[in-house]
C-alpha cells in the first residue's frame, strides 16, 4: 500500500461483559466490536476513526488488533461487529492479521461457527495491484462460510484514487444501518433528537438500500456546515492551486471532519540523550548492522534513471534468504529536510535536545498512549530523522487539526477546503497525487504554526523499505546482493527543489564514493580496512511466502521482468546454476527470461552475466526488448515485455498450461502488470480457442495454483 492513512483517533476500551451504557438524554449506548488488520496503519486509523465517530452516534467501541485474539471471541460475540482490512504485497492479509486468518482457516470448523456472528467489512487495496483488496476478500470470504452473516454491505477502499473516496461514505451509511437494525425506534428517535456534537446535528437518515454501491456512491449525513460567513470572490478568477481555489469550492458552504483530539504533552529537555539506534524501532523483527562491501552503477551516465547494485556482508547476521525472498532497509529522513522542518517549526536551536512525551492528562482520546516507536529520551534530530515519515502525505485529520494553528483567514479557510468534503477533488489533486508533505504545506501557509505534538501526533512512522534479494547464497556465500533505480521527483511550484527517494536517495549518497560506472570496475576491499571505512545499514528479513523457484526442478520457469525487475531473476539463475552443478543427475526444464529496457548500450542492466547464464545452459531463452532504441516508427520489433510475450505465445501456452510451468512477474503495478495480465489472457484466449472470459478463468487458476506469481511495487 502506497500511502499511510494516519493514526488521528484512537478509540479503545476494556471489554466487559455489559453491551449498554448510560448515556446523555437517557437513551443508551450499544457496544460495537471493530477489529482491524493493518500493515502501515491505515486500517487502524479508519478503525480508530470509527471509533471516535461511535460516541456521537449511541455507540461504545471496543477496538483491537486481529492480532490480539485473546481480547475478543467471535464465537460468542453477539454485538455487531466492524472488521477493517488492508492488503499488503501480492494479496496477503496483512502481517498483524495472520494468526486470526490461519485460525479461521481450519478445516475443522463447522459451517455454523459463526453462525451468530453478524459484521461489516472495510477491505482496503490498490487497483494497481491484481488481487485489489484480497486481504479483506479473505477474511470475508470465510466468515461467510462458517455461518456469519453481514449486517452491512461490504465496502472496497482503493488508495490507487484515494481511499478516503470510500471510507468516508462507508462510514456514514455505517451509522444509518447500525441505528436501524440495532436500536429500537424508540431508542434511535432519542439519538437523533438529542446527540450533538458541536453545531453538528446528526438527524435521521432512510435505512441505506441493500443493494448500495459503495465504490460509487456517496453518502451525505450532515447539513452543510459553514465555517465562513463570506466567499473569496476574488478566487473566481484564478486558477485552482494548492493555496487557492475556485467556484464554486471557494462559495461553497463546508463539512470538515471534527477536530482529533490531542493527547501528547511535549517538553523539550536541555540535558543529555541518546542516539536512536535503528535495531530499536522493530521491536518485532531481528535487525542486523551490516556493511556494504561492494556498490556500482549499472547505467550509463547518460541514462533516464540511475541503476546500483550493492552488496552486503552478511556473514556474520542469521539472515538466511532464499532466492525470491526480499529484506527490509531502515532508513532515515534527508537530514536536510530535517533541518528545514525544525526551522519551519522554529526549534532549530533545540535539534539536539531531550524530548520528553507524556500522555496529556484529560485527553478525550480513549486509549491514549505514546508512540511505541519514538524511543525515550530521544532528540528532536532523532526523532524526525529516525521516527517519523515526514514526506508522508498529510491526511484530513491531519490538515484539519493544522486549521487551528493557521492565524490567516484566507489560508485557513483554504485548509479548510483541503479536509473537506466537498473539497475531496482539490485535495487528490493538490496534496494526494502531488505527494505534498507537511514541510511543503507549512512553506505554502506561512501563518500555519503548529505546536511540536500535533506533529508527532499526526506523522506516521518511517517505514522501513524493502528489496528484493538479487543474489544467490549458494553463488555468493555470506553476501547479499540488490538492485534499485534512484527515485527522483521532479520540483513544481509548490514544490520548486527536486528530491530523491527517502532511502534510495540515501543509498546512493551514502556510497557515492564507492560507485564505478562500468559492471566491471567492483570495488576491491582490503580486509584491514574492513569495518572502518565502510557504510553500514540495519536490514531484517522478508521471507516471502510463495515467490521461489518449483520445488520440483524439472518444470519450465519463465520469469517476466523489466528494468529493476530482474533483480530476483538473476538470483533465481545463480541458483539454478549452481544447483545444476550440484546436482548433475537432476533434470531440468526451459529457462525463459524476459526483459526489457529503454536503450540496448543505456539500460541493459546485468548483460554480462547473462549472456554467461546461457552460455552454459542455465537461461535457455533470453528475449530482450528495447523501448527507445529505434529512431524508425515502422520499426515493428518489440519494444516492451508484453509484446514479446505474444511472439512467442504458443511456447508460453505449451509451457504453462500442458507441462505445469511457473511464471514470476517482477516490476511496476501500475502499468507493466495490468499489461501483461491482458496480453497472456490474450494468449490464452487465442491458443486455448476459448473466449476472454475463459481465458481469464485460465489465468486465474494459474494463481491459485501458485503457477503465476507476482512480485510488483508501484
Amino acid at each position: 500500500m502506497r500511502s499511510c492513512w494516519r493514526l488521528a483517533f484512537s478509540f479503545s476500551s476494556s471489554r466487559s461483559g455489559i453491551s449498554w451504557n448510560k448515556i446523555m438524554c437517557g437513551t443508551l449506548k450499544r457496544r460495537l466490536l471493530v477489529l482491524y488488520g493493518t500493515q502501515q496503519g491505515q486500517a487502524k486509523a479508519i478503525a480508530e476513526e470509527i471509533g471516535q465517530q461511535a460516541d456521537q452516534h449511541g455507540f461504545i467501541a471496543d477496538i483491537y488488533s486481529l492480532k490480539d485474539m485473546s481480547k475478543f471471541d467471535l464465537e460468542t460475540e453477539r454485538d455487531p461487529v466492524v472488521f477493517v482490512v488492508s492488503t499488503t504485497g501480492t494479496g496477503d492479509p496483512p502481517d498483524n492479521a495472520l494468526k486470526f486468518v490461519k485460525k479461521i482457516q481450519n478445516k475443522q470448523l463447522l459451517e455454523d461457527h459463526f453462525a451468530s456472528l453478524q459484521y461489516g467489512l472495510l477491505a482496503l487495496g490498490d487497483s494497481e495491484y491484481t488481487y485489489f483488496c484480497n486481504g479483506g476478500k479473505i477474511i470475508d470470504k470465510r466468515l461467510q462460510e462458517l455461518g456469519a452473516k453481514h449486517f452491512y454491505e461490504t465496502g472496497y477502499a482503493d488508495d490507487c484514487v484515494g481511499l478516503e473516496l470510500v471510507v468516508e461514505p462507508w462510514i456514514d451509511g455505517l451509522w444509518i444501518v447500525l441505528k436501524n437494525k440495532f436500536m429500537d425506534r424508540t431508542e434511535n428517535h432519542k439519538m437523533n433528537n438529542c446527540i450533538q456534537n458541536g453545531t453538528k446535528v446528526y438527524q435521521r437518515q432512510p435505512e441505506v438500500p441493500e443493494n448500495l454501491d459503495l465504490q460509487i456512491r456517496a453518502i451525505n449525513l450532515e447539513p452543510s456546515l459553514s465555517l465562513n460567513g463570506s466567499s473569496l470572490s476574488t478566487n473566481e478568477q484564478l486558477e485552482p492551486s494548492l493555496v487557492c481555489s475556485a467556484s464554486p469550492l471557494s462559495e461553497s458552504s463546508l463539512n470538515v471532519p471534527a477536530l482529533p483530539p490531542d493527547y501528547l504533552e511535549v517538553q523539550i529537555l536541555d540535558c543529555d540523550v541518546r542516539d536512536v539506534c535503528p535495531s530499536l524501532l522493530y521491536p518485532g523483527e531481528t535487525v542486523f548492522r551490516v556493511p556494504i562491501t561492494q556498490a556500482v552503477q549499472l547505467t550509463a551516465a547518460d541514462a533516464v534513471k540511475t541503476t546500483l547494485m550493492l552488496e552486503l556482508d552478511i556473514s556474520n547476521t542469521k539472515i538466511e534468504l532464499q532466492p525470491g525472498d526480499s529484506f527490509a532497509i531502515v532508513c532515515p529522513n534527508p537530514s536536510v529536510e530535517v533541518r528545514e522542518l525544525l526551522m519551519k517549526l522554529d526549534l532549530a536551536d533545540k535539534i539536539d535536545f531531550q524530548v520528553s512525551l507524556k500522555v496529556k492528562s484529560g485527553t478525550k482520546k480513549r486509549g491514549a498512549s505514546l508512540p511505541s516507536y519514538i524511543p525515550e529520551n530521544s532528540s528532536l534530530r532523532s526523532i524526525f530523522t529516525w521516527c517519523l515519515e515526514i514526506r508522508s502525505v498529510p491526511k484530513k485529520a491531519f490538515i484539519r487539526a493544522l486549521v487551528e494553528y493557521t492565524s490567516d483567514s484566507k489560508e485557513k479557510r483554504r485548509l479548510q477546503e483541503l479536509c473537506s468534503k466537498q473539497g475531496n477533488c482539490d485535495y487528490n489533486q493538490f496534496i494526494r497525487d502531488r505527494a505534498i508533505s507537511i514541510f511543503d504545506l507549512l512553506n505554502a501557509f506561512p501563518s500555519c504554526k503548529p505546536p511540536l505534538n500535533i506533529l508527532i501526533e499526526h506523522l506516521p512512522k518511517l517505514q522501513a523499505r524493502p528489496y528484493s534479494a538479487a543474489s544467490s547464497y549458494l553463488f555468493h556465500p555470506g553476501k547479499l546482493r540488490f538492485v534499485f533505480n534512484v527515485v527522483e521527483f521532479a520540483s513544481f511550484t509548490e514544490r520548486p527543489i527536486p528530491r530523491k527517494g527517502v532511502c534510495t536517495g540515501w543509498l546512493a549518497e551514502l556510497v557515492d564514493k564507492m560507485t564505478y560506472t562500468k559492471h566491471e570496475q567492483l570495488l576491491a576491499v582490503d580486509d584491514k580496512n574492513k569495518g572502518n571505512l565502510l557504510p553500514e545499514i540495519y536490514i531484517f528479513s522478508r521471507l516471502s511466502t510463495s515467490f521461489h523457484l518449483p520445488a520440483d526442478t524439472s518444470v519450465p520457469v519463465v520469469m517476466v521482468g523489466p528494468g529493476t525487475g530482474i533483480a530476483p531473476f538473476i538470483g533465481f539463475l545463480q541458483h539454478r546454476e549452481k544447483l545444476q552443478e550440484q546436482n548433475p543427475e537432476l533434470k531440468f526444464g526451459e529457462t525463459w527470461l524476459f526483459f526489457g529496457c529503454r536503450n540496448r548500450d543505456k539500460d541493459y542492466i546485468f548483460r554480462q552475466e547473462l549472456s554467461c547464464f546461457l552460455e552454459n545452459g542455465t537461461l535457455s531463452h533470453l528475449k530482450v526488448c528495447f523501448s527507445r532504441d529505434s529512431s524508425n516508427s515502422h520499426d515493428v520489433s518489440p519494444k516492451y515485455v508484453q509484446d514479446n510475450l505474444r511472439v512467442f505465445s504458443s511456447e508460453i501456452t505449451r509451457m504453462l498450461i500442458k507441462e505445469n510451468g511457473h511464471l514470476y512477474v517482477c516490476g511496476d503495478a501500475k502499468n507493466m502488470m495490468k499489461e501483461v495480465n491482458d496480453t497472456l489472457t490474450d494468449i490464452f484466449s487465442a491458443e486455448l480457442s476459448v473466449d476472454k472470459l475463459d481465458a481469464m478463468k485460465t489465468l486465474a487458476s494459474l494463481r491459485d495454483r501458485k503457477q503465476y506469481l507476482q512480485d510488483v511495487w508501484t
